[in-house]
């Protein structure tokens, strides 16, 4: 077992573009081939088919949260709805959960125009409670989505639920037939292939050594060459505190995931899940869980991985895979002593209110986008019409919506940084423990 994920491993052959090498001349210069930054680009090309759009990554595309993610595209654009009301107000929740159904449409729209083959199927979502407390704080989010005027979600009693996924631990869910799930890698390899064809060119293996801004554009150095570009992209993301620009915007947070064999049918008979619904718990440190398309069971989620400065090699976590696994048997008894097959763990862009940024960076030359909080499929994809439109300088109903040119709070230096990261997430796991009490067979 090794630390790169299940997607990237068996996603298909795949050799990775040449790095760049001499110079380039770019209108548009994009840092990032992940789904930002490649949404970005076919959606500039889409607009603008004589720009010449460039983009630089690092390793390889979907080498970041892209390719390692759980695959759920869905509508949850921070942490919770209410946390973005109490944030920014209850008009801003409800526009961000709108756009968050659009982002979600968005996907699918966009798999079907460009032919993505990418395991893409449309079960809806499950979010559940599994203690009296998460009972009381998802039937609270339920009301708060009525009284937006929300449609489509509604609230599952215990026995409602269990006839959709049989859990001893399930008391009652929030249900959402808005929910797609796909494979994440065969995803970006699409969304690749499809703004290469569009005539975008993309560089693997280039790192950007160095940026200085001019006045007549950007000058980004690369181990083997340069690229001159008039507009610059960061979609960077959990990568972002690397680059000084964006160093206190966003921080990585590592999630983990562990992935099981193939299910028997007899070990999915006691469960059902024959509609196979993307699932979450209620938990501040949540646990997410699917289906494969071969029917394993993957499980991610619970604590996460914190970071020193420029610290990004906590991909494995050995405490909470082995967390993770232990988690399997108790939501799913029918799963105990199944073998896990595949283990590995990556970072997520977070923000201080935990809500995605938007926007230009000291000019109108220059466009960031970060802060998915690990619900990235369907957000950053949609937010790539957002960059289109601010490197184009139009404004539209997207460039006006409350999250874009927002003021975002910025996270302390090292070592602040650090302690206070740890201190959200000691208070998170205190209150999941708390809150979890009952979280037992009902």
């Amino acid at each position: 077992m090794g630390s790169e994920s299940f997607w990237l491993l068996t996603a298909g052959p795949y050799t990775p573009n040449s790095p760049l090498a001499g110079e380039e001349r770019a209108d548009v210069a994009i840092l990032g081939g992940g789904f930002a930054g490649l949404s970005s680009a076919l959606h500039l090309k889409e607009a603008e088919p004589g720009l010449k759009v460039v983009v630089l990554e690092q390793a390889f595309v979907g080498y970041g949260a892209s390719g390692r993610n759980a695959g759920f595209a869905m509508t949850l654009f921070g942490l919770t709805l209410s946390l973005t009301a109490l944030r920014f107000g209850r008009q801003a929740a409800a526009e961000a959960h709108h756009y968050m159904e659009q982002a979600v449409d968005y996907v699918g729209e966009l798999i079907a125009r460009y032919r993505i083959d990418c395991d893409y199927e449309r079960p809806g979502f499950l979010r559940v409670a599994t203690s009296p407390a998460y009972v009381r704080r998802i039937q609270e989010e339920v009301e708060l989505a009525h009284r937006l005027g929300l449609t489509g979600i509604e609230w599952l009693d215990a026995a409602a639920v269990r006839e959709q996924v049989n859990s001893p631990l399930y008391r009652g869910a929030w249900w959402e037939p808005r929910c797609a799930l796909l494979n994440p890698a065969k995803y970006v390899r699409g969304l690749k292939r499809a703004a290469e064809d569009l005539g975008v060119r993309i560089y693997e293996g280039t790192p950007v050594i160095s940026i200085e801004r001019r006045p007549n554009g950007f000058h980004l150095r690369t181990p083997q060459g340069a690229v001159w570009a008039e507009k610059l992209v960061f979609a960077t993301n959990a990568y972002s505190h690397l680059l000084p620009p964006l160093r206190r915007k966003q921080v990585p947070a590592f999630t983990y995931i562990v992935l099981t064999e193939p299910l028997s049918a007899d070990r999915l008979e006691p469960i059902g899940w024959r509609n196979r619904q993307g699932i979450e718990d209620a938990r501040n440190l949540v646990h997410y869980y699917r289906l494969t398309p071969d029917n394993r069971l993957l499980m991610g989620g619970g604590d996460v991985g914190v970071p020193f400065g420029k610290q990004m090699d906590l991909d494995e976590n050995e405490r909470v895979f082995r967390e993770l696994e232990a988690y399997i048997p108790r939501v799913f008894p029918s799963l105990r002593g199944v073998r896990i097959e595949h283990r590995w763990g990556g970072p997520v862009s977070v923000t201080v209110d935990m809500a995605p940024a938007i926007g230009f960076l000291g000019d109108r030359r220059a466009v960031y986008t970060l802060g998915c909080i690990g619900h990235g499929v369907a957000l950053t994809t949609m937010n790539g019409q957002i960059v289109r439109d601010l490197i184009l300088e139009r404004r539209t109903a997207l460039t006006d919506l409350f999250f874009v040119n927002r003021r975002v709070i910025p996270w302390p230096p090292e070592p602040i940084r650090f302690a206070l990261g740890h201190l959200i997430r000691g208070y998170m796991r205190l209150e999941d423990r708390i809150l979890d009490r009952g979280n037992s067979p009902a």
